[in-house]
């Protein structure tokens, strides 16, 4: 599909514009107006000849693009965000899960199912290199202060958080064991911890990065798979999928303060701090928008109605010229093709 999706309000669109957006148009009914609307659908980004599952993002601040994992496609996609377009596709690259961007050493990195961390060169896109861990190469998180990429790998057994030095692509003798696969996990940026889901083990660990130490948290919950973090109230943000709810826990402590029913089969979850809010997208059609009122408290604030299978998202924060944007991917259908929606971030 050759066109891209603009926004829906009184700009003289096409008759096809409008059936795209008339299940949005739905969706944000559960709000008084669309300016009330926390998410508010203005485009959309066709990801030509891309099938299949589609898994998570990443973003360049440098140049302006977006990295999207088309996992069962096995491409990269590099979207470039001010045109709106896909300028780039790595084929090739197979079942592609978490991806990072280095803006230090403009570095693109992608984790493999297969057991592999890609290495590409940010300007060609040439492959660098690649490291093998073994399996199942998933959520990366990249930490800009010593340019160091952690990787999230492994199995029931093997299970750790693997470290590479993006300047050398060296993969360091220093990790973390867990026991279990990690999926996704968060460094905090104002002391050494980091938080990571273990859903084989119903835990959530946190592991200190300077001794090593690791505190397990118990759960009762299962499947808790994405995760946000609030350092500044003190707060952790896990989805679950059985049942599907949104858990809050206190991070100085690793007490449950509350949950709340969301959408399910999450994915991605992501923790707004400028507005409190935390946006959880899953397969079964919606974002569900939580309001922070305080660290204790919570409310559902919309239900933003999307497609079945979007279940991954990319939120980066206000963008060059000032505005939210929120990037949700959509699979491909029986009678469209697959595409990245884009979403306006409303007060």
């Amino acid at each position: 599909m050759e066109r891209t999706l603009r926004k829906a309000c009184g700009l003289g669109l096409g008759l096809t514009l409008v059936v795209a957006f008339s299940i949005q148009v739905c969706a944000q009914k559960t709000s008084p107006s669309p300016s009330a609307a926390p998410l508010v659908l203005t485009g959309a980004i066709p990801l030509p000849n891309v099938k299949g599952r589609i898994d998570h993002f990443a973003f360049d601040p440098t140049h302006n693009r977006l990295f999207v994992s088309a996992l069962g496609n096995n491409t990269e996609e590099i979207i470039g965000i001010g045109a709106q377009t896909v300028v780039h596709t790595v084929s090739g690259l197979p079942t592609p899960q978490g991806v990072a961007y280095s803006p230090e050493t403009n570095k693109l990195f992608v984790g493999s199912d297969e057991g592999k961390l890609y290495v590409y060169d940010g300007a060609t896109f040439d492959l660098i290199t690649s490291i093998d861990f073994g399996d199942d190469v998933d959520n990366l998180r990249y930490d800009p202060a010593d340019k160091r990429l952690y990787v999230g790998y492994g199995g029931e057994k093997t299970g750790a958080i693997g470290m590479v030095d993006a300047a050398t692509n060296k993969r360091l003798d220093d990790e973390f064991k867990l026991g279990a696969h990690p999926e996704s996990f968060q460094l905090a940026a104002s002391d050494p911890n980091v938080y990571v889901n273990l859903p084989d083990l119903k835990q959530i660990a946190v592991v200190n990065r300077g001794t090593h130490s690791v505190t397990r948290w118990p759960i009762s919950f299962e499947s808790n798979f994405p995760m946000a973090l609030d350092e500044t109230d003190h707060r952790l943000f896990v989805a679950t999928r059985s049942p599907a709810l949104l858990a809050v826990f206190d991070t100085s402590s690793g007490r449950l303060v509350t949950t709340l029913p969301t959408v399910q089969d999450s994915d991605d979850l992501y923790y707004d701090s400028a507005r409190k809010r935390v946006y959880v997208c899953g397969g079964e059609g919606y974002i569900s928008v939580f309001q922070q009122d305080d660290a204790d408290h919570y409310k559902l604030l919309a239900k933003v109605q999307t497609a079945i299978g979007a279940r991954t998202a990319g939120y980066f924060g206000k963008g060059r010229k000032g505005f939210d944007r929120f990037y949700l991917a959509v699979p491909a259908r029986a009678d469209h093709g697959a595409e990245v929606w884009i979403y306006t971030v409303q007060d």
